[in-house]
């Protein structure tokens, strides 16, 4: 068996985290999540599930993979065994497949819409074209296969000169794209004093759905679902102390979010639009604001570009989470440069329907997405905590010299945080009957 490819440096780490991490789930998921489940409160809530679930649950699952040094299916067959471990295996592996197929088709989307802004841009006039054209199927479509191709080209240059260099560009560009549409945002007449007073948070106003979506906003964000950070996880340094990891991994994931909702919020707030639209703000609201907005063409480019730079890394990371995995099963006897020509091939095939028929995303959504998430992250801790053994597990997890301490995490990890997410699971199936 060949040795495997490691991240090169701690700062190439945390940065591939922070990229794969941070996703649709941050700049477009958190602010309609926010606006839509209690505003501030919302935010203080998510930020405290985050430290004492989600976080745990990230190192649970990079230190699955780390002691392993496997993908999805190697992984769970390794600490459940052949039969239940390669069945898990098998059903996360083909999760992360339908996902990719269609988020890819999202991102296309989020393309169009950047290209649309700096070509033809946002006005009154512009607007039924616009619509007219990112209903159009063909077009869309189009587009998905280029972001297929380039994601690809970036996979078969590896994991050191392909997915590290995307990263190490990608996410300090996000910041600071992202810092400059906050200052400009912040310089809207009244900005400021709206901003401040939705930032006060009404806590008695949250009702058990409102926490509930918190709950799952914390570890959506994260993208844990035993698929991109068990492969990830796989190629950290043994010397890497994954704790701290996880720690700069969540503070540049949550970081992310603030600094979306630190444009959005203020922007759609003075020019009296509807924080709770949804799924929409992006694709309906936020153009009818750039309409609005001095500058809004050039902005609305900056915000669509940011925010398609951070979906590609994890699209990245989904189709490597698959590609990874399907080259180490023996009996496919394909090297990774066939492999990823047939996830290429099997990708486009697959997300011609949702580019045909946008409803299907969220139908998918609902299965493959959220749902199967918050499974797959679950089954990845008991997996860890439970198959490969204490004494081994809490290697991974030890941060301190303190014995006590790491036990005391080690138990959290393998009985508070799944239980958590069983909980968060029966409540989305229930929420969503």
């Amino acid at each position: 068996m060949s040795q495997r490819n490691l991240f090169s440096s701690r700062l190439a780490t945390v940065l591939t985290m922070i990229g794969v991490a941070v996703g649709l789930g941050n700049v477009w998921r958190f602010p309609y999540m926010m606006g839509k489940y209690g505003g501030s409160a919302f935010l203080f809530i998510y930020l405290l599930f985050t430290v004492l679930f989600a976080l745990p649950a990230l190192v649970g699952e990079m230190g699955l993979g780390r002691a392993t040094r496997k993908g999805i299916l190697g992984a769970f067959q390794e600490a459940l065994g052949p039969g239940v471990g390669k069945a898990i295996g098998f059903l996360l592996l083909f999760t992360v497949t339908i996902a990719s197929s269609y988020y890819v088709v999202v991102i296309a989307n989020v393309l169009f819409t950047a290209g649309f802004a700096a070509v033809v841009g946002f006005s009154a006039e512009s607007m039924d074209l616009f619509e007219g054209q990112l209903s159009n199927g063909y077009l869309q479509y189009g587009i998905v296969l280029g972001t297929l191709l380039i994601c690809l080209l970036v996979l078969a240059r590896g994991l050191r000169n392909g997915i590290e260099w995307v990263s190490k560009m990608f996410v300090p560009l996000f910041l600071g794209i992202i810092l400059y549409l906050i200052v400009n945002a912040f310089s809207l007449e009244g900005a400021r004093a709206q901003f401040m007073a939705f930032l006060r948070p009404d806590f008695g106003a949250l009702s058990a759905k409102d926490i509930f979506a918190a709950l799952g906003q914390a570890f959506y964000s994260l993208s844990l679902g035993g698929t991109f950070m068990v492969m990830y996880g796989s190629y950290i340094k043994s010397e890497e102390t994954l704790p701290k990891l996880a720690i700069w991994t969540g503070i540049g994931d949550v970081g992310a979010a603030l600094l979306a909702g630190l444009f959005i919020v203020p922007t759609v707030l003075v020019f009296g639009l509807d924080m709770t639209a949804g799924p929409q703000l992006i694709f309906v609201t936020l153009p009818h604001l750039f309409i609005e907005m001095p500058g809004g063409a050039w902005i609305g480019f900056l915000f669509m570009v940011v925010l398609a730079m951070v979906a590609v890394l994890s699209l990245i990371g989904a189709l490597e989470a698959a590609i990874g995995t399907i080259v180490e099963i023996p009996w496919i006897k394909w090297n990774r440069k066939q492999v990823l020509i047939g996830m290429g091939v099997l990708q486009a095939l697959l997300a011609f329907p949702s580019a045909m028929q946008p409803n299907l995303i969220g139908w998918l959504d609902l299965i493959f997405g959220s749902g199967m998430q918050v499974l797959g992250s679950a089954l990845a801790l008991i997996a860890f905590t439970w198959g490969i053994g204490r004494l081994r597990a809490t290697k991974e997890l030890i941060s301190t010299n303190t014995f006590t301490e790491s036990t005391f995490f080690f138990q959290w990890v393998k009985w508070v945080v799944p239980l958590v997410l069983f909980v968060v699971l029966i409540g989305y199936i229930y929420s969503s009957i």
